[in-house]
């Protein structure tokens, strides 16, 4: 691999190979950490366990690691704005197995100059699944790449409403970094202040993993049989707060989006479930 030097060099720049899996324990700890409860026996119990797919998005994060670790920016300074994942359908079915062990390559599929700022998208592909990280690095851009594809329109939007509640605990930041994501600023005090924070916020993927699990049973469908999302991390979220998931069917698939209070911390959701699953 050419070491890359700047922005332009990181366009399409292969980050190679890692070796990623869960084990049963793996998922149920994922199921724990975004709010699964006791009596979610296929959740919590391996005897008919059926892992959440949204811990995918923790297992690519070594290539946005990596891809930090270039050194064409500081991945200190840097902020994961939005993610995607895509479950494949493959030899064994279209969900998850209980565990697993394979490959999973990684790429800078796109680099987006908003002037401003730069947008790094990392997309990590796998038998199972395909994952796409975007990372907002702000006061850098003006570096003559090509800016981002404008949102959809709000209006064409449909309207949103709302669906159920969680209260996080103090204790949800702690228990999510064990699935994967150890950045100081969920549990450190003197580092969270540091980024602006009061103390540790929450994980903007254990938002997301939230979310998703309470969002297919909204719609009847089991939160195991998620097949792919997408959503931007707006605003962080402290542990304590209490989330409102708010929904509405669109394009095949689900919008939705969760507040705190008056405010957005996941914009811009879409999911899509396999029905009667």
């Amino acid at each position: 691999m050419k070491h890359p030097e700047t922005f332009h060099d990181l366009i399409g720049l292969d980050l190679g190979t890692q070796e990623i899996g869960w084990t049963e324990k793996d998922a149920i700890l994922y199921a724990l950490a975004c709010g699964a409860r006791a009596h979610e026996l296929d959740l919590v119990y391996e005897r008919d366990l059926r892992p959440l797919p949204g811990l995918v998005s923790a297992l690519g994060l070594w290539a946005v690691e990596r891809c930090g670790d270039l050194g064409v920016y500081d991945r200190k300074k840097s902020l994961h704005v939005s993610q995607g994942i895509d479950i494949h359908a493959h030899e064994g079915g279209a969900f998850l197995p209980r565990s697993a062990r394979f490959p999973a390559r990684a790429r800078v599929a796109a680099v987006w100059d908003k002037g401003k700022a730069t947008i790094v998208e990392i997309e990590v592909t796998s038998v199972f699944f395909s994952a796409t990280y975007s990372i907002f690095l702000p006061g850098i851009g003006g570096w003559g790449g090509l800016n981002a594809p404008a949102p959809a329109k709000a209006d064409a939007l449909p309207a949103l409403a709302p669906l159920a509640e969680y209260a996080t605990s103090p204790e949800q930041a702690v228990l999510y970094r064990l699935t994967g994501d150890l950045h100081p600023v969920h549990v450190d005090p003197e580092i969270a202040r540091g980024y602006g924070f009061d103390r540790p916020i929450l994980h903007g993927l254990c938002t997301l993993g939230i979310a998703l699990k309470l969002l297919g049973p909204a719609f009847g469908d089991h939160p195991a049989a998620l097949q792919a999302a997408t959503a931007r991390l707006s605003s962080p979220v402290l542990p304590g707060d209490v989330l409102t998931l708010r929904a509405a069917p669109q394009e095949g698939g689900v919008a939705f989006d969760v507040v705190v209070g008056d405010r957005q911390v996941l914009k811009d959701g879409w999911a899509r479930y396999a029905p009667g699953s």
